[in-house]
C-alpha cells in the first residue's frame, strides 16, 4: 500500500529523525555517513542515491523546516517530479509550498505546478536552484571575509566576530573540512587574539562532530608554543568534559539490573 502511495515506513522513519534533528538544532548527515554533513548539492545531485531520504516525506520535512534557503530549496527540487502521477504526493508538494518559510521555495512548487510538473519546468527549477547555491556560497564566504577584516582593523568586537562568524558559516552550509580550516587557521593564527580564539572554543560545541574532531587532530599537530600549548590544554579539558557527559548520559539510559531470586533457594 505504501508503494501506492509514494511512501514508505524507512521515509516515515527518516522524516521523524531529521524533525527531531531540527528540534535539537544538530545537523543531517548522508545516510550511512554519520561524519558527512547533508549538504544542498547532495540533494540537488540526482544520481546520488540518499537512501530513505530519498522519499517524499523527508523531502518535505527538510523543505518545510530548514531554516536556511539554499537546502529547502534543494529538497524542493529533488521532490518535485515525486509529486507527478501520485495524489497523495502532488498534496503533500503544494502544503510544501503553503508551510515554508522561504519565498523561493514557495515560488518554485508555484512553477512546477503551474506547468503541470512538466520536465521542462522541474529541469528549470533545478537549474536555478543550482546557480542559487553557488551564489549564497559566494555571498557567505565573501561575508565571512568582511567581517574578518573588521575584527583586524579593531572595527568590530570579539564577541561580535565570534556571533557572526558561526552563523555564516552554518547559514553557508559549510563543507566540514573547509569549516575546520577556516576555525583552525584561527586558533593558530599569531594576528588573532587570545581572548578571541577562547571565545570560538566556549562554542566548540556548536559545531558539528566532524568539524570538531578535524580542530583537535590540527590543533595536537601544531607545534608547540606558549599560546598553542594553553589551546592544547584547554581543548583536552572540553575533550574529557564531553566525555564525562555522555558517561552520566549513559548512565541515565540504562537501566538497573534487575535479580530475581526464590524463596527456595534462600529459605533455608
Amino acid at each position: 500500500m505504501t508503494k501506492k502511495l509514494g511512501i514508505s515506513q524507512s521515509g516515515i522513519d527518516a522524516a521523524l529523525a531529521i524533525k527531531n534533528s531540527y528540534r535539537a538544532g544538530t545537523p543531517i548527515c548522508v545516510p550511512d555517513e554519520p561524519t558527512k554533513i547533508l549538504l544542498p548539492e547532495h540533494l540537488i545531485n540526482t544520481d546520488l542515491d540518499l537512501l530513505q531520504f530519498d522519499d517524499p516525506l523527508p523531502l518535505a520535512m527538510m523543505a518545510t523546516l530548514d531554516p536556511e534557503s539554499p537546502m529547502a530549496l534543494a529538497a524542493t527540487t529533488r521532490l518535485s517530479p515525486k509529486a507527478c502521477g501520485k495524489d497523495l504526493i502532488a498534496g503533500m508538494y503544494e502544503l510544501v509550498g503553503e508551510k515554508t518559510r522561504h519565498p523561493l521555495v514557495a515560488r518554485c512548487v508555484d512553477v512546477v505546478r503551474e506547468n503541470d510538473f512538466s520536465p521542462k519546468a522541474i529541469a528549470f527549477v533545478r537549474t536555478r536552484t543550482s546557480k542559487f547555491i553557488v551564489q549564497t556560497r559566494q555571498q557567505y564566504a565573501a561575508g565571512l571575509k568582511l567581517i574578518l577584516r573588521a575584527l583586524l582593523d579593531g572595527d568590530m568586537s570579539a564577541g561580535e566576530f565570534v556571533t557572526q562568524f558561526i552563523k555564516l558559516t552554518e547559514a553557508g552550509n559549510l563543507q566540514s573540512d573547509v569549516r575546520q580550516k577556516l576555525v583552525t587557521s584561527l586558533l593558530l593564527s599569531e594576528s588573532v587574539r587570545p581572548g578571541i580564539k577562547f571565545l570560538m572554543l566556549e562554542h566548540f560545541e556548536s559545531f558539528p562532530l566532524p568539524t570538531r574532531q578535524g580542530i583537535i587532530q590540527a590543533v595536537a599537530q601544531a607545534p608547540d608554543s606558549r599560546h598553542i600549548d594553553v589551546l592544547k590544554e584547554e581543548l583536552r579539558w572540553i575533550v574529557s568534559h564531553e566525555k564525562q557527559k555522555l558517561s552520566v548520559k549513559r548512565k541515565q539510559k540504562t537501566p538497573p539490573i534487575q535479580v530475581h531470586t526464590t524463596r527456595s533457594a534462600f529459605s533455608h
